[in-house]
């Protein structure tokens, strides 16, 4: 007899930023924070409240990724080196980061058509409304919150601590 298991993040893969495709089964049994982001938008310097997140708690099993995404206001228009190069020169991002995808539509990418259906967002709207949207995901890979470009990384710190 088998049993229909509900899907979770892990069943998603995704191309890295520099093109290799990697199942998101490799971040099994961490806490990960799952991002879109742009080099362009008002919200670029969350990226150095990302980053300072994921250095102070990766040790303890803890994952940012980021998917640069260029759906609002056309914010994220280089290409893959160039969101690379920004992101480390700029910010010294040393997490993952993705290739660029739709978060929305269409052409979303399946990963985030999951997130948006397990988080929707204020008022039960399924949409990301910008850039640095959040998800915050458990270890066993359940999608636990959803955050709004507004709140920085910093003031998620106690809910990573909670499932760390």
């Amino acid at each position: 007899m088998t049993t229909t298991q509900s899907p979770s993040i892990y069943d998603f893969s995704a191309k890295t930023i520099e093109g290799q495709s990697t199942s998101l089964s490799t971040f099994k049994d961490k806490v990960l924070l799952i991002v879109n982001t742009a080099s362009q938008c008002g919200f670029t310097p969350q990226y150095q409240g990302l980053q300072s997140v994921y250095n102070k708690y990766k040790d303890q099993g803890f994952e940012v990724l980021g998917f640069p995404c260029n759906q609002f206001g056309k914010q994220e228009p280089g290409s893959a080196n160039e969101i690379q190069s920004f992101c480390e020169m700029r910010f010294g991002v040393t997490f993952p980061l993705f290739e660029k995808i739709d978060v929305n539509g269409a052409n979303a990418h399946p990963l985030f058509k999951y997130l948006t259906e397990a988080a929707p967002g204020i008022l039960g709207l399924k949409a990301v409304k910008w850039n640095f949207t959040k998800f915050l995901v458990d270890r066993s890979g359940k999608v636990v919150k959803r955050y709004p470009s507004t709140t920085k990384p910093e003031d998620i710190e106690k809910d990573i601590q909670a499932l760390l």
